[in-house]
């Protein structure tokens, strides 16, 4: 079985690898990465921007495998938040026939930093806003722990919530029966 995540940032494909771990129908599956284009912003800021990045990521990256997979971070619009907005990562599963969704848990991004982000229109990420505004020294937080990372002071890193939004997107393969796939 062949597995293909259409990025090369290796904190995504190494949480897919970490994952399938989880899932027999999935044990010893090969991973590879694939660089691919999310056709999005640099900084989705909704949840169906995020979503289609994912999906774009999957289909994307489909080819001579079984499954290929979607990552996608972004700033989502969220009511009685500081900032109006909260971080969080959708995940996409491509069968080359079907979709599966998964997302993962949101949290609010610094209350400056988002600012900068809206105000760059999609042209700027957090990782380069972060950089620019001293958050921190890593030119790609990103690849990193990400800020999530950064903000919990090590306690959850970005792979962590990554692979929630693997795991929840894995819900429905799973259980195709419940979800007529």
């Amino acid at each position: 079985m062949r597995i293909i995540v259409g990025s090369t940032n290796p904190v995504k494909i190494d949480a897919v690898k970490e994952i399938i771990k989880d899932y027999n129908f999935l044990t010893g599956a090969e991973v590879s990465g694939a660089n691919v284009s999310s056709e999005i912003s640099e900084q989705p800021v909704s949840l169906e921007e995020i979503i289609q990045g994912a999906i774009n990521r999957a289909k994307n990256s489909f080819k001579d495998c079984d499954y290929s997979v979607g990552i996608e971070s972004g700033l989502m619009p969220v009511p009685y938040t500081k900032t109006g907005y909260m971080d969080m990562t959708a995940c996409v599963i491509y069968d080359g026939k079907e979709t599966s969704v998964g997302l993962s848990s949101a949290f609010e991004q610094p209350t400056t930093l988002t600012k900068k982000v809206l105000e760059a229109k999609g042209k700027l990420d957090i990782s380069q806003v972060a950089l620019q505004i001293g958050l921190t020294a890593s030119d790609n937080i990103g690849y990193e722990g990400g800020m999530m990372g950064l903000l919990t002071k090590g306690r959850v890193k970005r792979k962590d919530y990554t692979k929630e939004a693997i795991r929840t997107a894995l819900i429905q393969i799973e259980n195709r029966e419940l979800y007529n796939l």
